[in-house]
């Protein structure tokens, strides 16, 4: 009997392929990295081709070190970067290199947007704001600059799409994937007729929207053949790695919240309805699980200023930890305990690349903010982590305010294997901090149950629960609570005083490119 599911998560940095069994056990995972372009400060761009070879090295891997027979492979699904827009002709080919979700060129495309239908009838139709981040707006760029890959293009696809199309033949995305294209009606379930008319883009440009555990089609013997895999395994499409992810933490009925920490950041939970923010600082996503949603907040550089931090200033801490055989960041935490609560009042604007949730501000720009001579290195280190987390009380707080109830927060993602950072995160939310036992791999899972359910292995949903093991709990600190309180408002006032400034920088930056 087929009894193995492979699912691959396409993030930012790189393909996880991940193989899980019957029981939902975890068996093994490969990881594949590839690179992001940025031509200038505020693009970001990925080449396809170098999804499918990681989602080929990845495959391939997997089965080796699983010592898994091809043949009993059972299904493939997918997890993905979301917000997309990646041109391909009839024939699947991609006609330029994809656009990817941390992008933010198309500022004249959201604002002709803004300006014909408005921000709040968008924002009540997709349960988005505007924003040059999503993919409607991208697609508008790429058809008023490059009118050549426009007028080839067949379909304008996500990440997890074209690897699933390569797959398949097949030109399909899910729900969750749909709902972040600013095109997406998200209560009927279906590209939104009036936003389509106000850009003038033809829906059948893009893809068919399926459940996320639909078999959008089997893997023909092309793609086996490069994969190591066997023809005609059925391919469930997954959906994009939020909602994913939302499955892999547990949040899959109403209550529990879940803090996803990669090169960005969330905050999420599910819902039976949309959450609509007077300040239109809360997103919804569709969720993987029928008729279910995911308010979120989502902020840009999460673990990317972490990232950022590591190639350009802790060169000590990445030769210490090559000499001790540690993981870098390892090391870098070490650092950081050894600076107080507060960071010695050093502040740390996360903006590194623009910022969505809260602030939507594609101007925003980082920095630390009180700088002395008396500094550390280790104090930089807690500055950034610190930085992080109070943009993401702003945005757990935005929640609270439309009056949602959160008690606890289980974290995930690569930034959630930190101890110290899970402890900040605590103390800064004054809310108790879970860790489960897969952190990185809680999207594969995600994507993982939902292939599962696809081709029957699992009966719903639910079984995650049994899937699902708390291995750490941190409470908030009273002392350094109290510290964050006094920083917080703070933090908020360093942004706020800074807009005008972000604002002629953006501007001196354009003008130069």
């Amino acid at each position: 009997m087929k009894r193995y599911i492979l699912a691959h998560d396409l993030g930012t940095t790189g393909n996880k392929a991940t193989l899980f069994d019957a029981e939902g056990t975890m068996l093994a995972s490969a990881f594949s990295g590839y690179e992001t372009s940025h031509p200038y400060g505020h693009w970001a761009e990925q080449d396809p081709e170098d999804w499918w070879r990681a989602v080929i090295e990845t495959t391939q891997k997997l089965l080796a070190e699983a010592r898994v027979a091809p043949q009993d492979v059972a299904v493939i699904g997918f997890s993905g970067q979301m917000m997309g827009c990646l041109p391909v002709d009839a024939h699947g080919r991609p006609l330029r290199r994809c656009i990817i979700w941390a992008d933010q060129r198309a500022e004249e495309q959201a604002a002709r947007l803004a300006a014909t239908l408005g921000e709040e009838q968008v924002y009540r139709i997709t349960g988005h704001r505007i924003s040059p981040t999503y993919s409607g707006a991208k697609i508008m760029w790429v058809r008023d600059h490059e009118p050549d890959v426009f007028s080839q293009a067949h379909k304008f696809l996500h990440v997890k799409d074209f690897i699933a199309m390569r797959m398949t033949g097949a030109f399909a995305t899910d729900r969750s994937d749909a709902s972040g294209m600013n095109l997406y009606h998200l209560e009927e379930g279906r590209w939104s007729p009036a936003i389509l008319e106000a850009v003038q883009l033809d829906e059948a440009l893009l893809p068919e929207v399926h459940d996320s555990t639909d078999v959008v089609g089997e893997l023909t013997a092309t793609a086996a053949e490069a994969l190591g895999l066997v023809p005609g395994i059925p391919v469930v499409i997954g959906g994009g790695d939020g909602a994913s992810a939302a499955v892999g933490a547990g949040a899959i009925e109403e209550g529990p919240a879940y803090n996803y920490i990669g090169a960005s950041s969330w905050i999420s939970f599910a819902s039976r309805h949309p959450i609509y923010d007077a300040g239109r600082r809360i997103f919804n996503w569709a969720h993987m699980v029928p008729g279910l949603f995911l308010p979120c907040g989502t902020m840009q550089a999460a673990g990317g200023s972490y990232q950022w931090l590591r190639r350009q200033v802790c060169w000590y801490e990445a030769k210490e930890a090559e000499q001790k055989r540690l993981d870098v960041y390892e090391v870098m935490n070490q650092r950081a305990e050894q600076s107080p609560p507060g960071a010695n009042g050093l502040i740390f604007l996360p903006y590194l690349q623009g910022e969505r949730s809260p602030h939507w501000n594609p101007k925003a720009r980082g920095g630390f903010i009180g700088l002395q001579i008396t500094h550390t290195r280790a104090d930089m280190i807690r500055a950034v982590l610190e930085g992080i987390s109070m943009n993401l009380r702003t945005i757990l707080l935005s929640f609270l305010e439309a009056g949602a109830r959160i008690d606890e927060v289980t974290v995930i993602g690569g930034g959630a294997k930190g101890k110290l950072w899970r402890q900040i995160l605590a103390d800064v939310y004054g809310r108790p901090v879970l860790r489960p036992r897969l952190l990185e791999e809680a999207t594969s899972l995600g994507a993982a149950v939902a292939a599962g359910v696809g081709v029957g292995l699992f009966r719903d949903f639910r079984v995650v629960h049994e899937l699902l093991e708390i291995i750490d709990r941190h409470t908030p600190s009273p002392d350094a609570q109290a510290v964050y309180e006094r920083l917080y408002p703070i933090f908020l006032a360093a942004y706020d005083a800074l807009v005008p400034i972000f604002d002629q920088l953006h501007a001196l930056s354009t003008r130069n490119a």
